[in-house]
Order: C-alpha cells, then sequence, then structure tokens
C-alpha cells in the first residue's frame, strides 16, 4: 500500500450562523468543516484517497458571500493519502462471487476486480455459496487475499478507483 503525503489549499465554507468571535472556536469550525469536507469528498485523481488531515498549515483571511453571509476561508494542510500503482500488491477480503470473477475490497478501495482469467487453475462452483476452488485452496465471501493490482481507472462520478487485479505471481492468492 502506497502512502503519500500531499500539501493541498481547499476553500473552507463557515455559514453565518456557524461564525464566532472567539477566535479558538471560529479554528474549530473550520476544522471541523474541513475534516467534513475531506470525508465527502472521500478522493481525488490526483491524490488518490484521503486516509487523515496530518497538519493545519495556514487559514488565510476569510471573504464574506455576499448574498448569504456566509465566509469561505482559503485553507493550507498537509494529508495522508493512499493512491493505487500499478504491480503493487495489495491484501484485501472477497466480498462477492461471480461466475466470471470475484470483487474484492482493500482499505478505502471497494471495486476491485478479479477475473477468473487471471486465476490461473482456480474453478468456479456455483450453488448457495458460489467459491473459485483450486486444490486445497478456495476463494469464498470473506476470504482474505494478496493480490497484485494490474490496472486502476479513475470513476469521477463514484469518486473512487476501479482496479483490476491478478493471482499470477508467487505468494498471491488466499493467506
Amino acid at each position: 500500500m502506497v502512502f503519500l503525503q500531499a500539501e493541498m489549499c481547499w476553500n473552507v465554507l463557515i455559514p453565518a450562523d456557524q461564525l464566532s468571535p472567539e477566535g479558538l472556536l471560529l479554528r474549530k469550525s473550520i476544522i471541523v468543516r474541513l475534516l467534513e469536507d475531506i470525508t465527502n469528498r472521500k478522493a481525488s485523481r490526483d491524490h488518490g484517497y484521503y486516509i487523515a488531515v496530518n497538519e493545519l498549515k495556514a487559514i488565510s483571511e476569510g471573504k464574506v458571500r455576499e448574498l448569504t453571509g456566509d465566509v469561505l476561508f482559503p485553507v493550507t494542510f498537509t494529508c495522508i493519502t493512499e493512491k493505487p500503482m500499478k504491480g503493487e500488491i495489495l491484501v484485501g477480503s472477497v466480498e462477492k462471487i461471480l461466475k466470471h470473477g470475484v470483487f474484492l475490497k482493500s482499505g478505502p478501495m471497494e471495486n476491485i476486480f478479479l477475473s477468473e482469467k487471471t486465476m490461473s487453475e482456480y474453478k468456479y462452483l456455483g450453488g448457495e455459496s458460489p467459491m473459485f476452488r483450486k486444490d486445497h485452496s478456495k476463494l469464498e465471501k470473506d476470504t482474505i487475499v494478496r493480490f497484485k493490482v494490474m490496472g486502476f481507472r479513475w470513476m469521477e462520478a463514484d469518486r473512487q478507483f476501479q482496479l483490476l487485479a491478478t493471482l499470477a505471481g508467487d505468494f498471491l492468492g488466499p493467506l
């Protein structure tokens, strides 16, 4: 898993009813709103998934919006992010099993597809609880799997990455 530290500048909007003449309460409101914004944005194409705010570097002077009275504060901060990389080895859990492959989840990445074509020698077994089986190894719901990232793409509408995975390689598969 590749963790990155990025310095970012965002505009944080504080509603007029949350403004306070006391500096500490205003700073608290800005920090809380920044954390809410990061949670709602979830990820970006350039930085990956937002994991945590590391340091609040600067809060610039706010600009009042004339119609609403809300105040827009430019904020500079550092943030820890996680971005998938091609060739990276990750560990995830099986979420869903289909005839053509398996969907995995790993940390904040919820859309990882492991195609049956990339699982050499595994055979699909349907039924009430479907699984892929190979000798004494099986992939079923909630199985922990080590896999390699073959590729990924950013999905703007969902604000997340779609990953394509493989089990081809040494020490890859169910743990």
